[in-house]
């Protein structure tokens, strides 16, 4: 946990039109979702979008898989790769951010004795995937301890890292936002001295996608690991797995089928895994209008608005139960994590949410993670533009009765 005088100062509210998108959305009535971070609704046109592709798929399947997708999916990579930065033959599309990663590590030959870097804030799914592949190998994974001084510096951060590198360090994995902690990473700074070092990253990016700018051709990594359902707010399935160019002519599919696209052109490194069996990529196909949606509302306006109400969750609940965040101002973006003091663990539950959790569910109707992480319990509030404040005042209302005075 993180110990600062440091508070998250009280924001202006007033700069927004809270309820001007409000409607794009059709969640459950009266519902306060405050987890995007975990599971993000797309908004109407988007689903739309799924639903028009997922409908030309069924008028003619032979047509759309032979004649058209090659070149569907050539348009989408265009769009993305505007988006996120990069050449648009340096993306492929993949259902999740999980997927590319085992993608990663089944292409990340280890020995044994050989270590992967990560640290003590990555995703679980992340630590579990590393550790099963090290395992197979004789390697091992090492974490490495951040700091926990909420005014750590940049510098501070890359040497936390680095002070665990050893001649047998073969790759470091780390997230641009980390998961449990929702803390920003300095990931280009990472990437520029792990290149002096000769040591590949692989980027852990499925919450950096529109909370933050990219540009991942100058980012510097070797790996780039995204699900678009989170900030983009494109359909559940859809995400990419980032190569730069000199890792593609290695990597391989651990799923054999068709591998050259039966179109009848010449082969490229993305078919191996855009054709792995039928399937409807109507999810990935919708992309584009995910990305003209946030685009129509303006990138700064998003990512200011919802930064807004981050913030103004962590001021109320430090006002109100003394939470400490464990970002400051810059290390954060569309969602904060702070520690609840006054909420014990529970032992003998890995993996079942906090009994909190589930009342402000089923009580309250707030959808809200409670994050154990080093022994401690914490909340997590993620915004994007269909809450409002009155969703934290309701969150606060609802804490006020169900944690002890």
């Amino acid at each position: 946990m993180r110990e600062s005088s440091v508070l998250i100062p009280e924001p202006d509210l007033t700069r927004f039109s809270w309820q001007e998108f409000t409607s794009s959305w059709d969640l459950a009535p009266g519902i306060a979702y405050l987890n995007h971070g975990s599971f993000g609704p797309s908004p109407r046109t988007v689903r739309q979008a799924r639903q028009h592709w997922s409908d030309e798929l069924e008028r003619n399947p032979v047509e759309f898989f032979f004649r058209r997708l090659d070149s569907l999916f050539e348009e989408t990579a265009v769009a993305l790769g505007r988006f996120v930065g990069c050449r648009p033959d340096n993306l492929v599309f993949v259902p999740n951010a999980t997927l590319a990663m085992n993608i990663v590590a089944q292409n990340t030959p280890l020995a044994a004795g050989d270590e992967v870097l990560l640290n003590g804030h990555e995703y679980g799914a992340v630590i579990r995937i590393w550790g099963t592949h090290c395992r197979q190998a004789g390697a091992r994974t090492v974490l490495a301890r951040l700091p926990e001084n909420v005014n750590a510096s940049t510098s501070d951060y890359v040497e936390a890292i680095f002070s665990r590198v050893t001649p047998r360090t073969r790759l470091i994995v780390v997230s641009q936002v980390t998961s449990p902690t929702a803390l920003i990473l300095p990931v280009a700074e990472i990437c520029q001295r792990a290149r002096q070092l000769g040591i590949p990253v692989c980027v852990d990016g499925p919450h950096a996608v529109a909370m933050l700018p990219l540009e991942l051709d100058k980012l510097g990594c070797e790996f780039y690991c995204a699900s678009l359902h989170k900030w983009l707010s494109a359909p559940f399935g859809s995400g990419f797995l980032y190569v730069t160019p000199r890792r593609k002519s290695g990597l391989r599919s651990s799923v054999v089928s068709w591998g050259r696209s039966l179109s009848g052109r010449d082969f490229r490194w993305v078919d191996e895994f855009h054709w792995s069996g039928t399937f409807d990529p109507a999810a990935n196909l919708a992309v584009p209008e995910a990305i003209r949606f946030l685009e129509h509302v303006g990138l700064d306006r998003f990512r200011n608005q919802c930064h807004t109400l981050a913030q103004y969750a962590g001021w109320r609940l430090q006002q109100q139960f003394g939470a400490i965040p464990l970002a400051t101002d810059g290390t954060y973006g569309t969602m904060l994590t702070l520690s609840l003091p006054q909420v014990a663990r529970v032992e003998g539950r890995p993996g079942v949410p906090h009994p909190l959790q589930t009342r402000l569910a089923e009580e309250f109707q707030i959808e809200v993670p409670l994050v154990e992480w080093q022994d401690r319990m914490h909340i997590r509030v993620s915004c994007h533009l269909y809450n409002t404040p009155e969703h934290i005042d309701r969150l606060i209302d609802a804490l006020r009765q169900l944690i002890p005075a």
